[in-house]
């Protein structure tokens, strides 16, 4: 008996109210009356008929018994992982016995072997394609707000000026070749007026990608906005959201992501190429068979991770990798989006500030969390979420009215965290790298030659108005993002996270490199400078500012340090990461157990059991089952005894899901259970294909049935569509364990015992609404089933 929800309007709703949890685990329960035998002997009809027979039939097959629908789902609903793993044991020892006799037979089994690295194979080519692909337009889009190149309008500002002989050292951004738009209308660079020109462009172009992404979301795909990571989460935990990983959402996601990115946005695509990714795995599937009819064979992660699916995994990886170092979007023949070579040593004493980054983390995290999820609860609840296309171009024109007089939010947050990132050298350029020496060193660059001793590491004038631009840029991309994850088109969160943290980080480096310098000759700094060579790395700060924000977002750990190494290509630096990191996670998990993802799952209603969050309550499962003391009996089916009338009449008068068969009503002796869409769909089948079925046939979930008059009309069986073997708990099993039950085994729904006998029924959302109740949260913000 599972509620079966719906969805419309996009708003995901409940097929039935539940009323609130009571307890009745003092209920006397009275087991002593009499029950009917359960070895019943038809002997009139030939047969004898027992509630278990001993060659018991296996769950629905559908290469045995192909009736269109069988043993698939509704949306919206979660799939029973049980069932789907026994029919794939089934098809594999069926394929493995045909191949003992016949060449052809075996052939097969090894291609079906075969399929899923084959499967693996073409994952891995289509997302390192797509994800190089996005990266190259979204650059040459992002660099199409602000100018074009003259000599091919597909080249983005860096690649028009490498080929150019015109360029210094200084100003490598700047070549003939590439012209401002206000350079184009009125021929001029330098007066105040193109300035306001260059500014209406910027903002211009940046409403127009934004309203085309919207646009293109809202008509085509409205499952192509957000990051998809949540949904993600749920989809592979097992639940059914048709279209979701569906080829439109994969164009139109593939598509607007680009737009959405070049239009400046405080938002990343990492989190979106997960959900594209997803969707080329799902459409990839349906060319094979056993991934095509088996959803758990395409869920083989989250709950279910095997370890073949690790290497399968790891496969798919080499082959996405292979293909994106093959495409070099990046255009350094690296694989990594900001590679980094940091050449002096961290010190153990740096440990504190690094642990200050880790604090700041998860401040940052939890404050984002927060605030993201009050806005999104605003959205969802006012009339705001009814115009999201307004939404999304105002958020879109103030982010580009503020960002464009500022240098370091003008440019793209890659860019940003890449020169955030930068170890300076002798031939940067950058305000960042504006250090000035006590012999005089010029301005823009770090001319180690002529500096006697540590004056060449002071800051220079470029430095300090970098760090006032820095420190204002900080408060707006702490501001902005809030604001604009969430909003109708796709956006990630990854890259706005680093952004935060490596400007912090960026910071504070600064603070201490200075620090040091003007201190070289105290105890506590002394042998970290030495004449020649940097006393500290700010790079090294950004980069660890930047873990420790993504993690107090993500709550995010080992996997977050990996992600870190693949960004940035720094592997000597685990040590100061790692302490970032875990301080992150301790400082935003003392203020919310919560990542972003999980409140987000939260915040929609999807079914889904977090394998971290712990049920630490004693109740028992006799406190969730249904029905309760004010709830109407239990809605069963019988094994024999009642018609397809009565059958229909039940299913029409319900909302549930499924249904318990016991063998009578008035033992509740269980026997099994039935799916509701396997229910409706074998009787509808059987009115259309069976011959003399009427509304008075009986409905058998048995081998064969009590003898019937020759006058009667034929019965329709149905004992192939019978679970025989649902998992059962017993009143007074405690609540602990069947959650641990549910995590693991992915159950949807099991069935509450007594010596035999039906009680109740507990599903995942009963105990979703109970762990929400438990933990002082509205148990009727759980929506689905």
């Amino acid at each position: 008996m599972m509620d079966n929800g719906g969805f419309c309007n996009n708003n995901y709703h409940s097929g039935s109210s539940d009323d609130e949890l009571v307890d009745i685990s003092d209920v006397t329960v009275n087991f002593s009356e009499d029950v009917p035998p359960l070895d019943l002997d038809y002997s009139a009809g030939g047969c004898k008929a027992d509630w278990r027979p001993s060659n018991s039939p296996k769950l629905i097959d559908l290469m045995d018994y192909p009736v269109p629908g069988i043993g698939t789902y509704e949306d919206f609903n979660t799939i029973d992982w049980v069932r789907e793993k026994s029919k794939d044991r089934d098809r594999h020892r069926e394929i493995t016995n045909k191949s003992k006799h016949s060449t052809v037979a075996l052939l097969f089994s090894i291609s079906d072997a075969f399929s899923g690295w084959l499967l693996m194979l073409l994952i891995g080519l289509m997302s390192g394609a797509l994800a190089g692909g996005i990266d190259i337009a979204a650059h040459w889009m992002t660099d199409l707000k602000e100018g074009v190149c003259l000599n091919g309008f597909w080249f983005n500002h860096e690649h028009c000026c490498w080929a150019s002989n015109e360029t210094t050292f200084q100003e490598r951004d700047k070549c003939p070749q590439w012209k401002t738009w206000a350079e184009l209308m009125v021929g001029v660079s330098e007066q105040g007026s193109v300035n306001v020109l260059n500014h209406f462009m910027y903002v211009s172009w940046a409403l127009l990608f934004a309203f085309l992404a919207v646009i293109l979301v809202r008509a085509f795909a409205p499952y192509a906005c957000g990051s998809g990571i949540p949904e993600i989460k749920t989809i592979l935990s097992g639940f059914i959201i048709r279209g979701y990983l569906g080829k439109w959402t994969l164009i139109i996601k593939t598509i607007t992501l680009v737009l959405a990115v070049s239009s400046g946005l405080s938002l990343g695509k990492e989190g979106p190429l997960v959900h594209v990714a997803c969707c080329c795995a799902n459409i990839l599937c349906h060319f094979f068979t056993k991934y095509r009819r088996n959803e758990a064979k395409r869920r083989e992660v989250s709950y279910y991770f095997p370890l073949k699916t690790l290497w399968r995994s790891f496969f798919a990886a080499l082959v996405a990798a292979f293909t994106l170092r093959s495409i070099n979007p990046f255009g350094n023949s690296r694989l990594v989006l900001f590679y980094v070579e940091f050449h002096t040593p961290w010190h153990l004493l740096e440990l504190i500030p690094f642990v200050l980054l880790g604090i700041f983390g998860g401040l940052w995290g939890a404050f984002f969390i927060h605030a993201n999820i009050a806005w999104c609860r605003l959205r969802k609840n006012t009339r705001l979420g009814h115009y999201p296309v307004i939404e999304v171009l105002v958020v879109t024109l103030l982010t580009a009215l503020l960002a464009f007089p500022i240098e370091y939010t003008r440019m793209s947050s890659s860019e940003l965290i890449s020169e955030l990132f930068n170890d300076c050298g002798l031939l940067d350029s950058s305000k960042l790298c504006d250090y000035s020496g006590n012999s005089g060193g010029t301005s823009g660059s770090v001319n180690a030659t002529a500096a006697n001793g540590l004056g060449a590491r002071l800051a220079g004038p470029g430095l300090y108005t970098a760090m006032w631009q820095l420190a204002l840029a900080l408060v707006f991309k702490m501001l902005i993002t809030v604001a604009t994850f969430g909003i109708k088109v796709p956006s990630g969160l990854f890259i706005p996270s680093i952004a935060v943290g490596a400007i912090a980080g960026r910071l504070l480096g600064v603070g201490m490199e200075q620090l040091a310098v003007h201190n070289h000759d105290r105890k506590i700094f002394r042998g970290w400078c030495s004449p020649g060579a940097d006393c500290i790395t700010p790079g090294l700060y950004a980069m660890v500012g930047a873990a420790a924000c993504l993690g107090g977002v993500t709550r995010m750990t080992v996997s977050l340090v990996v992600i870190m190494f693949e960004l940035t290509g720094g592997l000597e630096y685990i040590v100061p990461l790692m302490a970032a990191t875990m301080t992150s996670k301790w400082v935003a998990d003392a203020l919310s157990r919560e990542s972003i993802y999980e409140a987000h799952i939260r915040l929609n209603g999807y079914p889904f059991l977090e394998a971290k969050e712990e049920f630490p309550h004693k109740t028992l499962a006799t406190d969730v089952m249904r029905p309760r003391q004010s709830d109407p009996p239990l809605s069963v089916l019988t094994q024999s005894g009642m018609s397809v009338e009565e059958v229909e009449r039940l299913i029409a008068d319900t909302t549930y899901s499924g249904f318990p068969v016991v063998i009578s009503q008035q033992s509740q002796r269980l026997v099994g259970f039935v799916l509701r869409r396997d229910l409706v769909i074998s009787l509808e089948n059987a009115r259309r294909h069976q011959e003399g079925v009427v509304s008075v046939s009986a409905v058998l979930f048995t081998e064969c049935g009590p003898p019937a008059s020759p006058s009667a009309p034929p019965a329709v069986k149905l004992h192939n569509i019978l679970d025989l073997s649902p998992f059962t708990v017993t009143v007074h099993t405690p609540m602990e364990i069947v959650v641990d039950i549910f995590r693991k085994l992915g159950l949807r729904q099991c069935l509450v015992i007594q010596n035999g006998r039906l009680l109740g029924i507990i599903t995942k959302k009963d105990i979703l609404k109970h762990m929400a109740q438990m933990a002082n949260r509205d148990p009727e913000s759980i929506l689905f089933n």
